[in-house]
Formats: C-alpha cells, structure tokens, sequence
C-alpha cells in the first residue's frame, strides 16, 4: 500500500524516508503524484498546520497521508519563527536568508538567552481525509553564534541541540534521526502505522 508524505521538500521526504524505514508501505511524495496544490498554513499551531495538510492531500491524492509541521521556536524572539518558520524571511526566501534573520535579531543575545527549541507535529489521516493519529516531538537546544557545518537543512546550521557542542549541521543524519523532533515525533506514529499498513 502506498503512503503519501505530503511535502514538497526533498530534504524533509529523504529524511522521514529513513525513519519509516520500518512501515510497511510504499512512500510517495506530492511531486511522485504530480500534485501542485500548496495548502495554506493559516493554522496558529503546528497541530493545526498538520492536519490541514494531512486532510487536504489525502482528500486530493485518495491516499493515506502523512503531513507534518515543524519549526523553530526561539525564546529569546518570543517564540518566533514558530509556525512561520519556513516563511519568516518572506514566501520565497532561502535556507540562509531565514537563518541570516534568525541571526540578525540575536546579535544582542547573551551566551544564556539562546536557548530555542524544534518542535514537530506529524498527523496521519486516511484516505477519506479523516484524520486517525497526531503525535509531537520536541527537540532542545540552542541557537549557535553563526552557521556550523553543512549537512541537514533548514536551520540545522544554527541550534545546537542539548548536550551536545555541534549543530545538527555538523552532527549528520545519523544523530538528528534519532534525537531530533521530526525523528522523535516519527517514532511515535510509527506504532499506529504499522498497525495500519499491516492490515
């Protein structure tokens, strides 16, 4: 059976590619479907954002579907970038235009007000559009002085998650899989999709 991962970003399909390596379905992505719509994330909560998506694209695709939203909550900016993470240095901007604003309004912050967390909700819904299962993970850490290493996406070049003294950009797949919130979110669905796909 066929999953649809509703994401138009590759980074984000490769990554929950090799966590779901354990579910027994065939995943697909919203370019593998030829499906150009863009939901809009008018949600104010990440739960909000995944359920829009999940219930939209497996409306749209008759498929189950697996949406997630996730981003960077920043306390010294008071939370933000929030739900707006992919959009907080405008609609079209890149990876380093949102991670260069990040940086510009933390000049001031002190070496203990960089404390920052990624959160990430994942919601499945069937292919009805009714949505079965939500789960969240939340990742801790710190926002770094400037951009370190070069793997990940986002802004994984910048927090440096607790207890370690690299960003998910120097620290690889490898860790951020397993500690990181899409990671930690992922391993909680993973129970109630297997049980789905096994049937």
């Amino acid at each position: 059976m066929d999953l649809l991962i509703a994401t138009n970003n590759r980074s984000k399909f490769h990554e929950m590619n090799r966590i779901l390596v354990a579910v027994p379905a065939v995943l697909r992505s919203l370019a593998d479907l030829e499906i150009r719509y863009e939901v809009a994330e008018t949600g104010t909560t990440f739960g909000e954002n995944a359920s829009l998506k999940a219930s939209t694209y497996a409306r749209i695709a008759k498929m189950p579907t697996l949406a997630d939203d996730s981003g960077l909550v920043i306390d010294y900016l008071y939370g933000e970038p929030g739900v707006r993470s992919a959009r907080f240095a405008g609609a079209s901007s890149t990876d380093d235009q949102r991670i260069a604003k990040v940086l510009s309004q933390m000049s001031d912050a002190k070496k203990d007000e960089r404390s920052a967390s990624f959160v990430c909700v994942t919601t499945f819904a069937d292919e009805t559009g009714k949505i079965l299962c939500t789960t969240e993970g939340v990742c801790k850490g710190r926002i770094a002085e400037i951009p370190r290493g070069h793997l990940g996406f986002g802004y994984d070049p910048i927090f440096a998650p607790d207890g370690f003294d690299r960003t998910f950009g120097e620290l690889g797949p490898e860790v951020k899989d397993q500690i990181g919130h899409r990671g930690q979110a992922i391993a909680k669905i993973i129970p109630f999709l297997r049980g789905f796909f096994d049937i």
